[in-house]
């Protein structure tokens, strides 16, 4: 919901949930991470300029910490999908999150909510702590998109946030996509490192994403 995430140390402000451009109808070589300006490309059936959506829904669109990024995995979807939306297995191939837990059952759905905690060491502003994030999905395709919204918490801390993720089918793989907005005042105190934070940790996610996925598909699994 936030991602940031150090050198050395893989912390994350999730707000999201909160909390990634592209290359028009040319999918990214498989394996690199790219970053976007939301004002210059479109994809996920969005428009060039407009920022990613799920169901008509996006990220805020006049707020001052955004990122959005996309990778190539060269896997199936349905694998991908499970992994990220099985929430309380994230901390297994995210290194970053300590806890997650669902607070609802079944497949995440629309309305679905969960909690979890990330660390996030000294940065300008705000003491070293940990961040407890309530997660709520707002909106659902499945095996297409989601969009998830909501506030991480530490020590004199608070960011609000919204994060959406697409899923599209190229050649190579799979094409995902995801753009988050944080808004608050420390994060607004300091806009190029919470924006250079949060660029960090989104395209940390996918990264990892993309290796537990892969890694999967190479062992046969789903």
């Amino acid at each position: 919901m936030t991602g940031i995430r150090t050198t050395g140390i893989r912390a994350a402000l999730f707000a999201v949930p909160v909390v990634l451009g592209l290359l028009g109808t040319a999918a990214a070589p498989v394996g690199a991470v790219g970053s976007v300006d939301s004002r210059a490309a479109g994809t996920g059936g969005s428009r060039p300029g407009e920022p990613l959506t799920c169901r008509g829904e996006g990220v805020v669109p006049d707020a001052l910490v955004r990122h959005r990024t996309e990778i190539v995995i060269a896997a199936p979807l349905r694998t991908i999908w499970k992994l990220q939306t099985d929430v309380e297995r994230w901390p297994s191939w995210q290194a970053p999150v300590e806890s997650a837990e669902r607070l609802d059952r079944g497949p995440l759905r629309r309305g679905s909510a969960f909690r979890w905690t990330m660390p996030i060491p000294p940065i300008p502003s705000i003491l070293a702590t940990r961040l407890d994030i309530t997660s709520t999905v707002r909106q659902i395709d499945p095996h297409s998109c989601i969009r998830w919204t909501g506030p991480a918490i530490g020590e004199g801390l608070r960011i609000e946030g919204v994060q959406v993720w697409t899923f599209t089918k190229v050649r190579g793989g799979v094409r995902v996509s995801t753009e988050e907005t944080h808004t608050g005042p420390q994060v607004e105190a300091d806009v190029p490192t919470a924006n250079a934070l949060l660029r960090e940790g989104l395209e940390g996610w996918l990264r990892d994403l993309k290796s537990a996925a892969e890694a999967r598909a190479h062992d046969g699994l789903r």
